[in-house]
C-alpha cells in the first residue's frame, strides 16, 4: 500500500500546487467559465491553502460557493510598472480610466442585477460632476469618442474580472454611438474586489491631506507589539515580495529584514517552492523566484516580435555598458542602429525616423517592470539582475577544433 499512498500523496501535492498557482495568477477565481477546473481544486484544498497563506503572507483566502478570493496586500503602493490594462488592446490605464473605474464600481454597487452600458454611462457622468473631482481636473461628459473608448476600456476590465457578464449587444457599437449593451451584475465578485486592511470610508474621516497620506492610511496594517509578531510581520513582507516581485534585492531591505532573511532564507524559499513550484535563484545581490512553467507573470522576457527582440538587444547593451547611468539619448541611438541592422526581420515601420523612441520606451517599460533597470527622465541604470541577459562575444571554432 505504500506505493499507492505515494501516488495519492503526489497527486494531492500536484493538485495543491495547481490551486495555489491559480490563485497567484488570478487572485479572484470564479466557479464558472475558464477557471472552473481551478476553482474545484481550490475548494478541495481550501483549508491547506488558507493556513499556508495566513501563516506565510498574512493574506486571507475566502472561498464561497461560486467564488474564491485571495485578499493580497501589496508591499508597495507607489510602483507604476504594473498598471491596469484594457483586456483587448492592452494599453495601460490613464488617470481618467482609473477614476472611471471607481465611479463604475460605485454605480454598480447601487445598481440592480442588470444594467445597460448607457445607464452606467449616465450615472458615471453624474458622479464625475462631483465638485472635488472637478477641482482635481477630472472631466467626463461622454461627448467625444475618446471618452466613450475610455468607458468601454473600463467595462472590458470589469468583464474580465467577472463583475459584469454580457447579455446582449457589443461595446464597439456604443463607441460609435449606434447601439447599447446589456450586462448582468455579479455582486459577489463586486464585493470581493476590495483588498485593503480597512475600508476607504474610514480613511475619509481622517485628516489625510494628500493622496499618499490616504493610501498609507488605507493600507496600514496593525503595528506589531511583540518580537514574535515583528518576526511574523517580516516573514509576511519577505514572502509577499518573493511571490509578487521579479527580484528581491537585499539593499532594499532594512537591517531587521536582512538579518531575518539571512537566517531564514532557505526555509522561506523552500516553503514557496513546495507550494508553487517556483525555484529560487540566489545571487550576491538578491533572490529571484523563477517560474519554470512561465505562466505566473504578465511581463515575459524573452518575448517574440519586434519589441521583444529590441528589449533583448537593449538589455544586452545595458548589461555590458561600462557607463552607468546611461543617457537615454544614447539608447535611442542604439535602438536606431539595431533597427537598421535588423530591417529585414523587424516590422516595416521600426526603421522609420523617430520609431526608435517608441521602441526604446516599450523596452525600458518591460525591463523596469522586471526590476532589471531603474530610470529617470534622462538616464537609465542597470540593476544587478540584468547581468543574466549579457551575451558574451561568440567564439568561432574551425571544424578541427570542435570538441
Amino acid at each position: 500500500m505504500s506505493a499507492v499512498d505515494d501516488v495519492l500523496a503526489s497527486s494531492r501535492a500536484g493538485e495543491l500546487r495547481r490551486a495555489a498557482r491559480a490563485l497567484l495568477r488570478r487572485p479572484l477565481v470564479r466557479a464558472s467559465g475558464p477557471e472552473a477546473e481551478a476553482f474545484v481544486l481550490i475548494r478541495r484544498h481550501a483549508a491547506t491553502l488558507r493556513e499556508w497563506f495566513d501563516r506565510n503572507t498574512g493574506w486571507a483566502l475566502i472561498v464561497e460557493a461560486d467564488l474564491a478570493r485571495l485578499v493580497k496586500y501589496t508591499s508597495h503602493t507607489d510602483d507604476p510598472t504594473y498598471p491596469a490594462r484594457e483586456a483587448r488592446s492592452k494599453p495601460p490605464f490613464t488617470r481618467r480610466r482609473y477614476v472611471l473605474t471607481c465611479l463604475a464600481l460605485a454605480t454598480l454597487d447601487r445598481a440592480e442585477t442588470q444594467i445597460t452600458l448607457g445607464r452606467l454611462a449616465e450615472q458615471i457622468v453624474l458622479g464625475a460632476g462631483d465638485p472635488d473631482l472637478v477641482a482635481a481636473g477630472m472631466t467626463f461628459t461622454l461627448e467625444g469618442r475618446d471618452e466613450r473608448s475610455d468607458l468601454v476600456a473600463v467595462v472590458r476590465l470589469l468583464l474580465d474580472l467577472g463583475v459584469l457578464s454580457r447579455v446582449a449587444g457589443d461595446e464597439d457599437a456604443f463607441v460609435k454611438d449606434t447601439g447599447d449593451v446589456l450586462y448582468d451584475v455579479h455582486r459577489r465578485v463586486l464585493a470581493g474586489l476590495l483588498a485593503t486592511p480597512r475600508g476607504p470610508s474610514t480613511v475619509a474621516t481622517e485628516a489625510s491631506e494628500t493622496f499618499e497620506d490616504r493610501i498609507s492610511a488605507l493600507t496600514a496594517e496593525t503595528p506589531a507589539t511583540t518580537d514574535d509578531l515583528r518576526n511574523r510581520r517580516i516573514r509576511h513582507h519577505l514572502t509577499r515580495r518573493l511571490l509578487d516581485e521579479p527580484v528581491l534585492y537585499y539593499d532594499e531591505l532594512d537591517e531587521a529584514e536582512r538579518t531575518y532573511l539571512s537566517g531564514q532564507r532557505t526555509a522561506i524559499t523552500t516553503r514557496i517552492t513546495e507550494l508553487t513550484g517556483l525555484v529560487a535563484e540566489t545571487r550576491a545581490e538578491g533572490i529571484a523566484m523563477v517560474d519554470p512553467f512561465d505562466d505566473l507573470t504578465d511581463v515575459r522576457m524573452p518575448e517574440t516580435g519586434t519589441e521583444g527582440h529590441a528589449t533583448l538587444l537593449l538589455a544586452d547593451h545595458l548589461a555590458r555598458s561600462t557607463e552607468s547611468p546611461v543617457p537615454l539619448e544614447r539608447l535611442h541611438r542604439h535602438v536606431r542602429e539595431q533597427a537598421d541592422a535588423h530591417r529585414s526581420y523587424w516590422r516595416r515601420d521600426a526603421a522609420e525616423p523617430g520609431a526608435e523612441v517608441g521602441l526604446t520606451t516599450a523596452a525600458l517599460d518591460r525591463l523596469e517592470a522586471l526590476r532589471l533597470i531603474s530610470r529617470d527622465a534622462e538616464t537609465v541604470t542597470a540593476l544587478p539582475a540584468l547581468a543574466r541577459y549579457a551575451l558574451a562575444e561568440p567564439t568561432v571554432h574551425s571544424p578541427q577544433e570542435r570538441p
